[in-house]
């Protein structure tokens, strides 16, 4: 059998694990070292396994990720996240929709100090969900706007998925967090507009909730404090390059932590349960990346991605065409995959195509994060829908799944209205960058 022909079955086979629900980075792992074994030895398969496994956990690069995951977690623990949907709510509470506008508002916000999409969904679920319950918004619409919200995460620097996406091409990661800051604001404002169009066509769904006066209105901005002071020091250390990447982190972390306890709103319970979910989304994280660097090795060896970068760039159509069918790919993969899993592995295999027709690799990171960022709640995985699944049965009760993809639609067409935007006018994202670096 030729390598090409190995590569393709083990894609299918592992296309067809995928649906048992088996762990993404699990898939990955088993189907590149088998492949790889076959293809090379087992000998050196073995020695692969573990290899990636031993440099994914001891890399100095991607310390980064626990860092930031930590930072969120303690912000949550601490209260952070409940000031800004506090100062969201204060200000926004009072329309129709207002509720869910709060929420997204404050994804974003408190995306500022995660840098994951799940972990955004899954704070702000405990947050918002039990508040638009209160004021008897429609679930579809409570936990479209949560599960969708969640995922602005994504983009929203620090972004897991950016500073993956970085070491991968050997980006600026701090380029690509400047770039992600117009995006993830378009995409706020896209939300808030299609809420309240939602809600002015049925206003049963989000009905208005209490209003502030002026004078609590500003009194609830210091709720933003805490999240200014942390985005600044961290990632404004970061652009202005007083801070690696690394640095940033550790800053970011160590700054939450100081202002929790000096706020006195850090107990050693809290604390605890913060390094669990810090360990446990880490090894998540951490061994999706080993599983996924295993599985590219192997397709390497099979020489796919070349194969599949000289056809794709052969092809005689405009590059704008050829840059459609890559992100209508990524599209399609995100319905199936993890949004880190999908980057990871088509990574390779697209980017010297994107870079050989001539597109601004950090503008196409943020793109594809776009995309991505639809994956996370579109069937049939839709990450965020099933954490907002999980986590809404012990806040407001067992809301249906169906109920929540239904939610969700109104959001993903924004999503596909804000990459249509940054398609065609690229400077959106560049221009950032271009100033800063």
């Amino acid at each position: 059998m030729s390598p090409t022909f190995i590569g393709i079955f083990g894609i299918l086979i592992m296309l067809v694990i995928f649906l048992t629900r088996m762990s993404v980075a699990y898939v990955m792992a088993l189907v590149g070292f088998i492949g790889f074994g076959i293809l090379i030895s087992f000998e050196g398969s073995l020695n692969l396994l573990s290899r990636t496994i031993y440099g994914s956990f001891s890399s100095y690069d991607l310390t980064t990720i626990p860092l930031f995951i930590l930072m969120g977690q303690i912000a949550f623990n601490s209260g952070i996240s409940k000031r800004l949907y506090n100062t969201a709510y204060k200000f926004l509470g009072f329309v129709r929709g207002g509720l869910a506008m709060a929420t997204v508002a404050s994804c974003t916000a408190f995306g500022a100090v995660c840098g994951s999409s799940p972990a955004t969904a899954s704070i702000m679920t405990t947050v918002g969900m039990p508040e638009m319950k209160r004021y008897n918004y429609t679930n579809d619409l409570a936990a479209g706007s949560v599960a969708s919200g969640g995922g602005l995460g994504m983009i929203m620097p620090p972004s897991v998925v950016l500073i993956i996406y970085g070491i991968m091409t050997e980006q600026s990661i701090g380029a690509l967090f400047v770039a992600g800051i117009i995006p993830a604001i378009l995409l706020t404002v896209l939300f808030i507009i299609c809420i309240y169009i939602t809600c002015s066509l049925s206003p049963e769904k989000g009905p208005a909730g209490e209003r502030f006066s002026w004078k609590e209105r500003i009194k609830s901005l210091t709720g933003l404090v805490d999240t200014l002071i942390v985005f600044f020091v961290s990632i404004g250390g970061l652009f202005m390059g007083f801070f690696s990447p690394t640095q940033s982190a550790a800053v970011g972390a160590a700054g939450v932590i100081i202002i929790s306890v000096l706020r006195k709103q850090l107990t050693w319970d809290s604390f605890l349960k913060a390094l669990y979910e810090t360990l446990s989304t880490s090894c998540m994280v951490l061994f999706l990346i080993a599983g996924a660097v295993v599985f590219s090795k192997f397709l390497a060896v099979t020489r796919i991605p070349f194969d599949i970068a000289t056809w794709v760039s052969g092809l005689d159509f405009p590059p704008f065409i050829i840059m459609a069918i890559i992100i209508f790919i990524y599209f399609l993969g995100g319905c199936f995959m993890d949004s880190l899993g999908l980057i990871m592995l088509t990574i390779p295999i697209f980017f010297p195509v994107v870079i050989g027709l001539g597109y601004d690799p950090i503008w196409f990171g943020i793109i594809i994060v776009l995309v991505a960022e639809m994956g996370v709640i579109t069937p049939p995985v839709g990450l965020n829908v099933y954490v907002v699944y999980g986590v809404s049965k012990s806040v407001v009760g067992e809301i249906q799944l169906e109920t929540i993809f239904k939610g969700i639609f109104p959001f993903l067409i924004s999503v596909v209205v804000g990459i249509i935007i940054l398609i065609i006018f690229p400077q959106i994202i560049l221009f950032l960058p271009n100033i800063m670096y």
